[in-house]
């Protein structure tokens, strides 16, 4: 290799001497010692964070770890697999306290996937992703400050079960949905009627208004005729003229239906004694 060479923008390269660490390098054109030193290379990291197998870089990285098989506490087998957003802060230690940091750091992850998703109900696991992604994250925390790494985030990218769990999962749903349909109906239907009956209330109410209304109407058009019949006629004459009139409305309203048969009494004494002049001469 050179003894000049130039290490990028935010990347760093660890030396070693007769093996062991030596110093890190920062970005700039650098050199190092012929013989005495060597680069300590991360060629079993297949390309993550490095550049030509010596040049770590600093910047954040994302790797996918491999789907695996976990199972809930009600024993449903789930296929998971997730993202991890991590970055070197310390290179000694990315290099020297583990052996391959890229695959153990996707062990750990799903580990810890494995563990939590083994703690929670099928539902859970479905309907908390986001709290799970959290327990996760938070989980490799200090592993990661051992391992000379800052871990940003944890993403599961899937959470699939087997044919048989998705079939029942889907006819639980479609029971929910006609269970939903059924209440919100019944919801309907009930309104429907509370709304009926509250209208209907409120026409007889509106009705026996009117009605009363009209009664008080009527009652102060007869105090009316009463009174003004009552300056030609005693009292009393005056109100059986009153009486005699509506018995002969009663008559006229009961008789308009040609088809119905109306019995009359056979006199109308005391209902039709009209009113005399007593004052008449002969």
């Amino acid at each position: 290799m050179s003894l000049f060479y130039t290490i990028p923008q935010n990347h760093k390269v660890v030396l070693e001497r007769f093996g062991k660490f030596a110093r890190i390098q920062e970005a700039g054109l650098r050199m190092r010692l012929p013989i005495l030193e060597q680069f300590r290379t991360v060629n079993d990291w297949n390309g993550i964070a490095n550049k030509r197998g010596f040049i770590l870089e600093m910047s954040e990285q994302q790797i996918d770890t491999q789907p695996r098989t976990c199972h809930t506490r009600d024993n449903v087998g789930v296929t998971a697999n997730a993202s991890v957003y991590w970055a070197i802060v310390d290179p000694e230690r990315a290099l020297y306290e583990v052996d391959v940091l890229p695959i153990a750091l996707a062990d750990i992850t799903l580990n810890s996937l494995r563990s939590y998703v083994g703690s929670m109900q099928l539902d859970e696991v479905l309907t908390n992703r986001k709290q799970l992604n959290e327990r996760v994250s938070a989980d490799l925390i200090d592993t990661g400050q051992k391992w000379g790494i800052r871990i940003s985030r944890v993403e599961i990218q899937e959470l699939a079960v087997n044919d048989d769990t998705s079939r029942a999962m889907l006819q639980q749903m479609e029971a929910e949905r006609k269970s939903r349909a059924t209440v919100a109906e019944a919801e309907g239907q009930a309104k429907a009627i509370r709304m009926t009956a509250e209208a209907e209330r409120d026409a007889a109410i509106e009705k026996a208004r009117g009605e009363a209304e009209a009664l008080a109407l009527i009652a102060q058009a007869e105090t009316a005729y009463l009174a003004q019949i009552s300056q030609h006629l005693s009292e009393e004459k005056a109100a059986q003229l009153l009486t005699a009139q509506k018995v002969l409305a009663g008559y006229n309203t009961i008789s308009k239906n040609p088809a119905d048969k109306v019995f009359l009494p056979n006199h109308f004494s005391g209902v039709f004694t009209l009113p005399t002049n007593n004052n008449r001469t002969t």
